[in-house]
């Protein structure tokens, strides 16, 4: 308790902290030191300029030195300055004439003088007048001489513009480094610095394994790394060689950085981390001196680990740069970094962990083994895996008793950790922004209908016909994807307006690894479903089909020249998954293939047009309800289906999906409104 009290009463610093290095510690204001140092040196101006003026002679001219002081005999002395001008000196008994002078000046002279000042031209002259304007009086003033020099102001004027130029290049180069072990004091001279961020013993990391939620395969062979240092001699007993690098790889958000703040908060060993960009510099050689100096410090503290995110910045293949012949800064940086992890000198002890989601443009010679030993697969989570996050993601929040971990993982296919975190924090918003107590399942729900569709517009003016044409052109997707056996059952159909889209559909995907060519064509006749429902009602078709027509050429075109499924052009794939070919101007088939390929898509596509418009005339009836529920609701969902076309036949979980959902929740509105990473949108 004392020492709190001590703690209370000790002064503070009512000028904040004065080194610019510093974080301010809360206890004053936030001063810059170099603010303060203005401050003193705009004030030693003023005070300098003050007291240089104080004691200044009046400025006057030849003609009332001739008129009044000569005439009147009041000057004692004149003493010219530099052949340049002439201070007089008045006789200090006839001070008193002049004070109104001096009261109206700034600069009032002193007692003993000069009391005025005049530029005389040249000395001939002013000693011609001098001697005109005294002759016939027995009053006589020689001129005396008198040599002065400002050595300040030559001073200045000599090595002043030198200080300055010296000054704003310390102050451009000071700008260009960066902070960390390569910026602070002497910037210029640190540019070369490695600017990794290093957590020791003494700088622990908050974040562990038990932080990362789901990946379990990942985090096992990350796990395996951390042993690996904790206790070598369990590996190497058998003649066995720790790993020298590990390269996370998988889809943004997926929990490649987070599992590296996991192993920098589990392992007790240093942990350098840094970016790929932090290599990069506008100066020529400076990525290299960074890696050369990375490697330098990681060797001096091993063992330990050096985590580079984003390595893509720096590790894209050579030869590959569209300015050919050029010098590239990046390839020499790259070049550094290959002979540092596996070159002539061995690096014993120091493990590197690199995460990137651009794999397939990384240089081969990057991923061989004796670099990167092991390239550790981070895919985006499953069923299983997504209730796990929802669990880490939920502790902070206030829940309702409806809210169902295993209800939101199966509404969120296709999320990463990241879309996870994003649909919680959403959630809560929404709860707060409706002043509800908790969290509710529906607050979850609408999150992520935000987050895939966006916010609900619903004072967009639409006319009653562009109404109706989204309601059929939606009911079409809809009827299509429920009559269906591979098509993805659906949950919630909408005409409300939604960031740039009039009208969208969920669906719920079946999680799958594998795909076929049905299941591939039942899609695409799902996607026709609403051109086809346009063309049937209306007799004429709209530009709202655009995303699907988007959707369904990609996936024609990947079915007949990547996946091998079109009998003509046969099992061949023209798809470079090395990505070694971006840069070439050639197709890697010939014209003819071209053109066969153009025919098999535009056979598969119409096929699949022809086979919706014969669903919806079949279905005609169970259509037309559909739409005029959508129009009188604008909002429907699958129960809504199942009472038009009753139960989907198919006993599989996409085809239970919906009564699934039914058993966990009553309330209609709340538990039918699932999402889809597969968004039907109209497009305006």
């Amino acid at each position: 308790m004392a020492d709190d009290k001590n703690k209370q009463n000790k002064p503070t610093n009512p000028f904040g902290s004065f080194n610019s290095n510093k974080k301010n510690d809360g206890k004053g204001p936030k001063f810059n030191a170099y603010w303060i140092y203005g401050i003193i040196a705009i004030v030693f101006i003023i005070v300098q300029f003050y007291f240089s003026n104080s004691r200044g002679p009046v400025e006057t001219n030849w003609s009332e030195v001739k008129s009044t002081m000569l005439a009147n005999q009041d000057i004692e002395r004149i003493v010219v300055v530099n052949e340049k001008h002439a201070n007089i000196y008045i006789k200090k008994d006839r001070l008193d004439k002049y004070e109104s002078e001096f009261s109206g000046n700034f600069s009032k002279p002193s007692e003993s003088g000069p009391h005025f000042t005049f530029n005389i031209g040249s000395v001939e002259t002013f000693e011609r007048n001098l001697r005109e304007a005294q002759e016939g009086t027995d009053y006589e003033v020689l001129p005396e001489y008198k040599e002065e020099r400002n050595w300040a102001g030559e001073i200045l004027w000599t090595i002043g513009p030198f200080v300055l130029i010296i000054l704003l290049w310390w102050w451009i180069f000071r700008r260009m480094s960066r902070g960390g072990a390569g910026g602070g004091a002497g910037g210029i001279f640190n540019v070369g610095k490695s600017q990794a961020k290093i957590f020791d013993k003494d700088q622990k990391v908050s974040t562990n394994f038990k932080d990362v939620a789901g990946l379990a395969e990942a985090k096992q062979e990350v796990e395996e790394i951390v042993e690996f240092l904790k206790s070598p001699a369990k590996y190497t007993k058998l003649g066995g060689k720790i790993p020298k690098g590990a390269l996370l790889v998988g889809p943004p958000g997926t929990g490649k950085t987070l599992l590296a703040k996991a192993v920098a908060g589990e392992a007790n060993v240093p942990f350098f981390s840094m970016s790929g960009s932090d290599f990069v510099e506008m100066f020529v050689g400076v990525g290299a001196s960074r890696v050369r100096d990375l490697f330098k410090q990681a060797k001096e503290k091993a063992p330990c680990i050096v985590f580079i995110d984003e390595i893509d910045a720096i590790g894209r293949a050579r030869g590959r740069n569209p300015n050919f012949g050029s010098n590239d800064e990046r390839e020499n940086t790259l070049n550094q970094l290959l002979t540092e992890m596996d070159g002539f000198d061995t690096n014993s002890g120091v493990i590197i962990l690199a995460a990137t989601n651009r794999a397939d443009v990384l240089d081969r010679a990057l991923m061989r083994a004796g670099r990167f030993d092991r390239q550790i697969h981070v895919e985006l989570p499953d069923l299983n895996e997504r209730g796990a996050i929802f669990n880490v993601h939920l502790r902070p929040l206030k829940l309702d008793q409806s809210v169902n971990v295993e209800f939101l993982a199966k509404q969120t296919p296709g999320f990463s950790g990241a879309d996870i975190a994003n649909v919680c924090n959403e959630a809560a918003l929404i709860a707060a922004r409706k002043n509800r107590e908790a969290v509710t399942k529906q607050d979850f729900l609408d999150a992520v209908d935000r987050i895939i569709g966006g916010l609900e517009k619903k004072n967009k003016i639409i006319s009653q016909e562009e109404k109706k044409t989204i309601a059929y052109h939606e009911a079409g997707h809809a009827t299509i994807s429920w009559l269906l056996e591979h098509a993805h059952p659906l949950v919630k159909v909408t005409i409300v307006p939604r960031g740039k889209a009039l009208g969208a559909a969920w669906y719920l995907p079946e999680e799958r690894s594998i795909t076929t060519k049905e299941q591939l064509l039942d899609e695409m006749c799902s996607a026709l479903g609403g051109r086809a429902a346009e063309e049937i009602i209306f007799g004429k078709i709209s530009s709202g089909a655009q995303n699907d027509l988007e959707k369904i050429t990609k996936q024609a075109y990947a079915m007949v020249s990547i996946f091998g499924m079109s009998e003509k052009v046969g099992n061949v794939s023209f798809y470079d998954s090395s990505g070694q070919n971006d840069y070439t101007f050639t197709k890697p088939y010939s014209e003819k293939t071209a053109e066969l390929i153009d025919e098999e898509v535009k056979i598969l596509i119409d096929a699949q047009y022809v086979r919706a418009l014969k669903v919806l005339k079949d279905n005609a009836e169970g259509h037309k309800k559909l739409a005029d529920r959508l129009l009188e609701k604008e909002v429907i969902f699958s129960e809504d289906l199942e009472e038009i076309f009753g139960k989907r036949p198919w006993n599989k979980e996409t085809g239970v999906a919906e009564k699934q959902r039914q058993n966990i929740s009553g309330n209609k509105e709340i538990e039918e409104k699932s999402e889809d990473s597969e968004s039907q949108v109209i497009s305006a």
